[in-house]
């Protein structure tokens, strides 16, 4: 029966065809990039030319119209796009929205005759069903793993795994709305010899609209809902402001963005609910009044948005720069500094804020240029591996940063080899792929002290606010560090030392760029290759951004030091 035990190389299997996919059907998943990035930055652009307050009367009035005329609701509606325009969100909601939008859309599309296919037809039903069951019950996280292996990162990716969670709403209200027609109807309209096509189109779906919609409404919600999660893979919008505050512990930052995120959802939902909503006190002329008037308006939005999105999609500048970076406050001080400076130059520059595997992945498969980011040879060395011949080194951009195990000065241990009980026998880390994480782990293996030791994961922000907590209250804590990083700072902390040098030798940061940037854009290439600073250079700058914020600490260094910033663009 030892077989039963031998594990199914199902993980293998799905590498295999997950790589399969991806260089067989290269062009096409391309193509789709390219005209998705495209048509959805159009479509950003197409929103954002309407000035901010002008949008928020047009969206309460339009609130006003279609909830019968009720106050609370439509000023609810201005007082929560008014709080995003306050706080200087309004951008991060336009591609929030638009993410929404095309993955509605999409899924509508898509939903709707999966819907009619299982309500006519068994087999059918008894095949999608599962299908549908799984695309529900499958961690959402999971989605972003072949979005990014066959698109890359950006809008497309969390387009693909949005409408993956919430395609099934749509396809089973759709299948449910059919199927709950009276018999009585169904019966009527064959003996009167309506075709099938006439049958649905003039009694089925119309008589199954309000279902249809209720799923529709859940669809949009469930798009809404992935936000934060496709932003792990590069998609814009108020998502990235929650994951950033997460990975930095701030508080405050991830209200503000979660609040957004919540008028933003009330609004579409209770947009989408007035909609579909039937007043049974209104005369049938009043009712198809209402319904010619969403009918044009929403082919006025649907003329606008398509005709501006062509507009800006044949008008996009080709000098755009996409930063691959990861969310760490060292790697957010360097990208800025150099985003501003190939901004100076005329450049249009994007940083998308990754998981490290991600990162490397968007450089190897060109859907980024350059990232700045890379901690080599110890930290990151297994990812260098994995995609560091498809990358172009251009060497290190910073040298001497160091990791470690790392507790407060005030605790009586000097080196790994002298921990016993401290702090519960817990060592607290940060992301479970990071590359820190990885080492830390060999540490019980290594050191027979900590053998019965356990590694806590969770994420950056989260162990920093385990620190202020401990070091308020004079506690102990050991956590995995590193510098250059301000923590270090803002508190009194040391290094223990690593007699077996598990955490191994310092790392350089390291800059790459995608195969045939240099052709591309050589003066994008030149001044990557050329970038370099100090650990006191980043960490200055790192320090200022918990005052200032990234944009103004970076400007500041480079006012600062002009002499370095020009010998970058020789």
């Amino acid at each position: 029966m030892t077989f039963l035990q031998t594990p199914i190389p199902l993980a293998e299997w799905v590498e295999n065809i997950t790589s399969w996919l991806t260089v067989v059907f290269a062009g096409v998943f391309g193509s789709i990039q390219s005209f998705g990035n495209t048509a959805m930055n159009g479509m950003v652009q197409t929103l954002l030319i309407i000035p901010p307050l002008i949008f928020i009367a047009l969206i309460a009035i339009g609130m006003y119209l279609v909830s019968n005329r009720k106050i609370g609701l439509t000023v609810f509606t201005a007082i929560g796009l008014l709080y995003v325009y306050n706080q200087g969100l309004w951008s991060d909601l336009i591609y929030t929205l638009t993410l929404v939008i095309v993955a509605t859309i999409i899924s509508v599309i898509l939903g709707i005759p999966l819907g009619i296919l299982m309500a006519k037809n068994q087999r059918a039903e008894n095949i999608i069903t599962p299908i549908l069951d799984f695309m529900q019950t499958m961690p959402s996280f999971v989605y972003l793993i072949p979005a990014v292996a066959f698109f890359g990162i950006g809008m497309v990716p969390g387009v693909l795994a949005s409408v993956i969670f919430a395609l099934p709403p749509t396809v089973r209200f759709t299948n449910l709305g059919i199927n709950q027609i009276p018999t009585e109807l169904d019966e009527a309209s064959k003996s009167f010899g309506s075709t099938g096509w006439q049958k649905l189109f003039k009694l089925e779906l119309p008589l199954a609209k309000q279902t249809i919609f209720a799923g529709i409404n859940q669809t949009t919600m469930l798009a809404l809902s992935m936000v934060v999660t496709a932003s792990m893979i590069g998609a814009p919008g108020l998502g990235q402001g929650v994951l950033q505050a997460l990975q930095r512990a701030e508080i405050g930052n991830g209200f503000v963005n979660g609040l957004s995120l919540v008028f933003l959802a009330i609004i579409i939902d209770r947009l989408t609910q007035k909609v579909n909503e039937v007043n049974r006190s209104a005369s049938p002329k009043e009712a198809r009044t209402r319904q010619r008037r969403i009918l044009a308006v929403t082919l006025a939005v649907i003329i606008f948005l398509v005709s501006g999105t062509v507009y800006y999609s044949l008008d996009q500048d080709e000098n755009t720069v996409i930063l691959a970076s990861v969310q760490w406050d060292s790697e957010i001080a360097s990208s800025n500094v150099l985003k501003i400076v190939l901004e100076d130059l005329g450049y249009r520059v994007e940083i998308s804020e990754l998981d490290p595997a991600i990162m490397y992945n968007s450089i190897a498969n060109g859907s980024a240029d350059a990232t700045l980011a890379p901690w080599l040879p110890n930290v990151q060395g297994f990812l260098y591996e994995e995609y560091g011949d498809r990358m172009v080194n251009l060497g290190a951009n910073l040298e001497g940063a160091v990791n470690g195990i790392v507790v407060p000065s005030y605790m009586q241990v000097d080196s790994i080899a002298d921990l016993t009980n401290e702090a519960n026998k817990r060592i607290t880390g940060i992301e479970p792929g990071a590359g820190i994480t990885n080492m830390a782990e060999n540490l019980m293996s290594d050191y027979e002290n900590l053998r019965d030791w356990t590694l806590t994961t969770s994420s950056t922000g989260a162990m920093l606010v385990e620190l202020d907590q401990a070091i308020a209250n004079q506690e102990e804590i050991v956590i995995t560090g590193w510098t250059p990083h301000w923590m270090f700072t803002k508190y009194d902390l040391k290094f223990l030392d690593d007699p077996e040098l598990t955490m191994g030798d310092p790392d350089s940061i390291v800059s790459f760029a995608r195969q045939g940037l240099e052709e591309d854009m050589p003066e994008v290439y030149r001044v990557i290759d050329n970038f370099n600073w100090t650990l006191e250079d980043m960490q200055s700058v790192m320090l200022e951004i918990q005052e200032v914020g990234p944009v103004v600490a970076a400007q500041n260094w480079i006012d600062q030091n002009p002499e370095k910033v020009a010998s970058w663009l020789e």
